[in-house]
Protein backbone atom coordinates (compact mmCIF):
# COMPACT_ATOMS: atom_id res chain seq x y z
CA UNK A 1 0.00 0.00 0.00
CA UNK A 2 1.36 3.39 -1.01
CA UNK A 3 -0.04 6.35 0.92
CA UNK A 4 0.39 9.80 -0.59
CA UNK A 5 0.49 12.88 1.61
CA UNK A 6 -0.40 16.47 0.84
CA UNK A 7 0.15 19.59 2.86
CA UNK A 8 -2.94 21.64 3.57
CA UNK A 9 -3.41 25.37 4.16
CA UNK A 10 -3.55 24.46 7.85
CA UNK A 11 0.06 23.97 9.05
CA UNK A 12 -1.19 21.62 11.77
CA UNK A 13 -2.97 19.25 9.37
CA UNK A 14 -1.79 16.85 6.68
CA UNK A 15 -3.96 15.01 4.17
CA UNK A 16 -3.18 11.28 3.82
CA UNK A 17 -4.41 9.61 0.62
CA UNK A 18 -4.28 5.80 0.78
CA UNK A 19 -5.45 5.21 -2.80
CA UNK A 20 -8.61 3.43 -1.67
CA UNK A 21 -11.96 4.59 -0.39
CA UNK A 22 -11.87 5.65 3.23
CA UNK A 23 -15.45 6.61 4.04
CA UNK A 24 -17.46 6.62 0.80
CA UNK A 25 -20.96 6.97 2.27
CA UNK A 26 -20.32 9.90 4.59
CA UNK A 27 -17.53 11.82 6.24
CA UNK A 28 -16.57 11.74 9.91
CA UNK A 29 -14.89 14.44 11.97
CA UNK A 30 -13.39 13.29 15.27
CA UNK A 31 -12.19 16.13 17.51
CA UNK A 32 -11.57 14.00 20.62
CA UNK A 33 -10.44 10.45 21.38
CA UNK A 34 -13.82 9.86 23.04
CA UNK A 35 -15.66 10.57 19.78
CA UNK A 36 -13.37 8.15 17.95
CA UNK A 37 -13.92 5.42 20.57
CA UNK A 38 -17.59 5.25 19.61
CA UNK A 39 -17.22 4.95 15.84
CA UNK A 40 -13.80 4.37 14.29
CA UNK A 41 -11.03 1.87 15.04
CA UNK A 42 -8.67 3.81 12.73
CA UNK A 43 -9.34 7.19 14.37
CA UNK A 44 -9.00 5.56 17.79
CA UNK A 45 -5.52 4.24 16.83
CA UNK A 46 -4.47 7.63 15.44
CA UNK A 47 -5.44 9.40 18.67
CA UNK A 48 -3.39 6.84 20.62
CA UNK A 49 -0.27 8.34 19.03
CA UNK A 50 -0.70 11.15 21.54
CA UNK A 51 0.03 14.28 19.48
CA UNK A 52 -3.09 13.97 17.31
CA UNK A 53 -5.89 16.46 18.03
CA UNK A 54 -8.24 15.66 15.16
CA UNK A 55 -9.02 12.99 12.57
CA UNK A 56 -11.23 13.64 9.57
CA UNK A 57 -12.29 10.74 7.36
CA UNK A 58 -13.31 11.87 3.89
CA UNK A 59 -14.43 9.82 0.92
CA UNK A 60 -10.90 8.91 -0.16
CA UNK A 61 -8.60 10.66 2.31
CA UNK A 62 -7.74 11.05 5.99
CA UNK A 63 -6.82 14.46 7.41
CA UNK A 64 -4.88 14.34 10.64
CA UNK A 65 -4.46 17.42 12.80
CA UNK A 66 -1.66 17.65 15.34
CA UNK A 67 -1.15 19.86 18.37
CA UNK A 68 0.85 23.02 17.75
CA UNK A 69 3.93 21.85 19.66
CA UNK A 70 4.43 18.62 17.71
CA UNK A 71 6.67 18.34 14.66
CA UNK A 72 5.42 16.74 11.44
CA UNK A 73 8.94 15.46 10.72
CA UNK A 74 8.54 12.80 13.41
CA UNK A 75 4.75 12.54 13.66
CA UNK A 76 4.12 11.93 9.95
CA UNK A 77 5.95 8.58 9.98
CA UNK A 78 3.99 7.44 13.03
CA UNK A 79 0.67 8.39 11.38
CA UNK A 80 1.65 6.54 8.19
CA UNK A 81 2.56 3.46 10.25
CA UNK A 82 -0.81 3.48 12.02
CA UNK A 83 -2.70 3.80 8.73
CA UNK A 84 -0.65 0.93 7.23
CA UNK A 85 -1.11 -1.26 10.32
CA UNK A 86 -4.82 -0.60 10.30
CA UNK A 87 -5.10 -1.49 6.60
CA UNK A 88 -3.37 -4.82 7.28
CA UNK A 89 -5.52 -5.59 10.35
CA UNK A 90 -8.75 -6.14 8.47
CA UNK A 91 -10.65 -3.96 10.92
CA UNK A 92 -13.22 -1.55 9.47
CA UNK A 93 -12.26 2.10 9.20
CA UNK A 94 -15.64 3.03 10.66
CA UNK A 95 -18.01 0.79 12.62
CA UNK A 96 -21.05 -0.36 10.64
CA UNK A 97 -23.58 1.30 12.97
CA UNK A 98 -21.86 4.70 12.49
CA UNK A 99 -21.89 4.34 8.69
CA UNK A 100 -25.60 3.58 8.71
CA UNK A 101 -26.44 6.91 10.37
CA UNK A 102 -27.97 9.34 7.89
CA UNK A 103 -25.66 12.31 7.44
CA UNK A 104 -27.55 13.90 4.58
CA UNK A 105 -29.11 17.31 4.92
CA UNK A 106 -32.38 17.99 3.19
CA UNK A 107 -34.88 20.79 3.43
CA UNK A 108 -38.31 21.71 2.20
CA UNK A 109 -37.26 25.39 2.25
CA UNK A 110 -36.24 26.28 -1.33
CA UNK A 111 -33.59 28.78 -0.16
CA UNK A 112 -31.98 26.22 2.15
CA UNK A 113 -32.17 23.59 -0.60
CA UNK A 114 -30.37 25.99 -2.97
CA UNK A 115 -27.71 26.74 -0.32
CA UNK A 116 -27.11 23.02 0.26
CA UNK A 117 -26.89 22.38 -3.48
CA UNK A 118 -24.24 25.10 -3.91
CA UNK A 119 -22.30 23.78 -0.93
CA UNK A 120 -22.41 20.21 -2.23
CA UNK A 121 -21.65 20.94 -5.87
CA UNK A 122 -19.32 23.95 -5.82
CA UNK A 123 -17.75 24.44 -2.41
CA UNK A 124 -17.31 21.09 -0.67
CA UNK A 125 -15.35 19.45 -3.53
CA UNK A 126 -12.88 22.35 -3.56
CA UNK A 127 -12.49 22.30 0.21
CA UNK A 128 -11.98 18.51 0.16
CA UNK A 129 -8.91 19.12 -2.00
CA UNK A 130 -7.42 20.88 1.03
CA UNK A 131 -8.28 17.99 3.37
CA UNK A 132 -11.40 19.45 4.92
CA UNK A 133 -15.10 19.95 4.63
CA UNK A 134 -17.74 22.58 5.22
CA UNK A 135 -21.11 21.45 6.51
CA UNK A 136 -24.42 23.29 6.60
CA UNK A 137 -25.78 23.99 10.09
CA UNK A 138 -28.66 26.40 9.56
CA UNK A 139 -29.88 29.51 7.75
CA UNK A 140 -31.77 32.14 9.71
CA UNK A 141 -32.42 35.86 9.29
CA UNK A 142 -30.06 36.12 6.31
CA UNK A 143 -27.16 34.43 8.13
CA UNK A 144 -25.75 31.12 6.94
CA UNK A 145 -24.07 29.09 9.70
CA UNK A 146 -21.46 26.52 8.67
CA UNK A 147 -19.17 24.01 10.41
CA UNK A 148 -15.54 23.82 9.28
CA UNK A 149 -14.23 20.26 9.53
CA UNK A 150 -11.01 18.36 9.01
CA UNK A 151 -8.04 20.47 7.98
CA UNK A 152 -10.35 23.50 7.69
CA UNK A 153 -11.13 23.50 11.42
CA UNK A 154 -8.60 25.76 13.08
CA UNK A 155 -6.95 26.75 9.81
CA UNK A 156 -5.49 30.25 9.83
CA UNK A 157 -7.07 30.99 6.45
CA UNK A 158 -10.55 29.70 7.42
CA UNK A 159 -11.96 33.18 8.04
CA UNK A 160 -10.70 34.38 4.67
CA UNK A 161 -12.16 31.29 2.98
CA UNK A 162 -15.53 31.94 4.62
CA UNK A 163 -15.71 35.67 3.97
CA UNK A 164 -13.89 36.11 0.66
CA UNK A 165 -14.83 32.84 -0.96
CA UNK A 166 -17.95 31.21 0.39
CA UNK A 167 -19.81 34.33 1.49
CA UNK A 168 -19.24 36.06 -1.86
CA UNK A 169 -20.32 32.97 -3.81
CA UNK A 170 -23.43 32.47 -1.68
CA UNK A 171 -24.43 36.14 -1.98
CA UNK A 172 -24.04 35.88 -5.75
CA UNK A 173 -26.15 32.73 -6.17
CA UNK A 174 -28.53 33.17 -3.21
CA UNK A 175 -29.29 36.87 -2.66
CA UNK A 176 -31.09 36.04 0.59
CA UNK A 177 -27.71 35.19 2.17
CA UNK A 178 -26.39 38.36 3.78
CA UNK A 179 -23.60 36.85 5.87
CA UNK A 180 -21.77 33.57 6.50
CA UNK A 181 -20.61 32.61 9.99
CA UNK A 182 -18.59 29.71 11.30
CA UNK A 183 -19.94 27.51 14.07
CA UNK A 184 -17.15 26.48 16.42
Amino acid sequence: MFIQTEVTPNPNAIKFIPGTEVSPLRSFDFRTPEEAMKSSPLARMLFEIGDVTGVYLGKDFISVTKDETSDWNTLKARVLAVIMDHAMSGLPIVDADAVDMDAGTQSDDPIVAQIIEILDERIRPAVANDGGDIVFDRFEDGVLFLHMRGACAGCPSATMTLKDGIENMMKHFVPEVEEVRQII
